[in-house]
């Protein structure tokens, strides 16, 4: 089994709704967000997948959060998940999986790390993807 990851980054803020304690007041974080991918076998050229695919794929799902407040996001709003980096991260990775499924059916998005500072992370994965 191979297993292929790319890095990205962006800047957003949020709040906790129902947090007792600073982080439930608006702030921002300098986001890390890693996407890995894993298969069986590579391409003919010997690549799982090109990174730069990969890049672009997770790249597409960062751009809406990019410099927003995740709180104003219909996917985190009032009447959605709190914008937690373990939320984000399920958000993320079901906007990348979507996006490799079409793409490449016979891969698997096997987690998505989102890092809010560089010493904290949350991530996700799903057994079925």
């Amino acid at each position: 089994m191979f297993e292929i990851g790319v890095r990205a980054r962006f800047a957003a803020a949020h709040r906790l709704r129902g947090y007792e304690g600073r982080c439930g007041r608006l702030h921002g974080h300098n986001w890390t967000v890693e996407a890995r991918v894993e298969g069986p076998a590579t391409d003919r050229v010997g690549m799982l997948l090109d990174f730069q695919v990969l890049r672009r794929m997770l790249q597409e799902a960062l751009d809406e959060l990019d410099h927003a407040c995740l709180n104003d996001l219909p996917a985190f709003g009032e009447e959605g998940d709190n914008p937690t980096a373990e939320n984000l991260a399920r958000h993320i990775y079901r906007r990348v999986r979507s996006a490799l499924r079409r793409l490449r059916p016979d891969l698997r998005l096997s987690a998505v790390r989102v890092w809010e500072s560089p010493d904290t992370w949350a991530t996700y994965r799903e057994d079925d993807a």
